[in-house]
């Protein structure tokens, strides 16, 4: 093993406002205090409920991907497992979340969204790995 994976950074123009929104969609502590780095203006983490870390970092002229637009690609995305698909969506888009395709008429068993800063998620029912 060459290294540990610490976290995965998101860029963003509002890293604090981006770490709440993730924070409503899984729980945790935002800016945590943690050795591993410095807290500040231009950066913000997320201690999830269940483990993983996720950091947010500004970003000057912070461009979103837009879904299905190869000339602005997602470049990765992050996919979230849900037990319903539905009532996930709804307190996503309450939480701040646009949907980029709800799969509607597809029988997909996940959805795409957007957080508030533009990149790509996917709610995933549990068990279908796949999205």
């Amino acid at each position: 093993m060459i290294a540990s994976l610490q976290c995965v950074v998101l860029d963003c123009s509002d890293p604090v406002g981006l770490a709440g929104f993730y924070q409503r969609l899984l729980g945790g502590e935002v800016n945590r205090p943690d050795r591993r780095w410095a807290l500040g203006d231009g950066w913000a983490t997320l201690h999830t409920a269940a483990g993983p870390v996720l950091a947010f970092q500004r970003v000057a002229d912070h461009r979103p991907p837009r879904w299905g637009d190869p000339a602005h690609p997602q470049q990765f995305h992050l996919d979230f497992g849900v037990p319903d698909p539905d009532a996930a969506q709804a307190q996503a888009v309450a939480a701040g979340a646009k949907v980029l395709d709800d799969g509607a008429g597809t029988g997909r068993s996940w959805r795409i969204l957007a957080d508030p800063a533009g990149h790509p998620f996917c709610l995933v029912r549990h068990g279908s790995g796949v999205a």
